[in-house]
């Protein structure tokens, strides 16, 4: 129901800057199109990776690996594989949504969003020469301590 409400409010609003600007308006939905292009081929692919790895990957398999009875086990590969892997936040979301429908832990698939977003093991060396080796290994120490300990709340609470 909000998902409607949220489509009626722009459209009227797309409606009043229609009429207030169209040459705008138009430049302005030209624009957006083409943004929405630009980021459509790295939606499919995750789309596609999405579909694969539920095909290989059966909900038991899910469960096994990233699943409540996984473990420290478990919560030590979500935090491998989100530290390694480079997948923009509106990627990641829909995948965690996919692994917890597949039999995934909360605690785990929160494991794997926080490493994901904030840990960076491929882009440690470009953020060590930014920001010099030492500075760069401690936030990605500090944000895999803090990437446990949110874990391990969710998983109290909500797990």
């Amino acid at each position: 129901m909000f998902t409607y409400v949220l489509y009626g409010l722009t459209t009227i609003l797309l409606g009043i800057s229609f009429a207030k600007d169209r040459k705008k308006t138009k430049q302005s939905l030209e624009k957006a199109w083409k943004a929405f292009e630009s980021i459509l081929p790295e939606i499919l692919s995750i789309l596609l990776l999405i579909g694969i790895m539920l095909a290989f990957l059966d909900a038991q398999t899910i469960s096994k690996l990233f699943g409540k009875e996984s473990g420290a086990l478990g919560y030590l590969l979500a935090a491998t594989v989100g530290s390694i892997v480079l997948l923009p936040g509106f990627v990641a979301f829909p995948l965690a949504a996919s692994l917890l429908s597949a039999g995934a832990g909360y605690g785990q698939v929160t494991m794997f969003l926080t490493t994901l977003m904030m840990v960076g093991i491929v882009t440690l060396p470009l953020e060590g020469q930014y920001f010099g080796k030492k500075t760069a290994l401690k936030r990605n120490g500090f944000a895999l301590i803090y990437a446990v300990c949110i874990s391990l709340v969710i998983e109290a609470v909500i797990g």
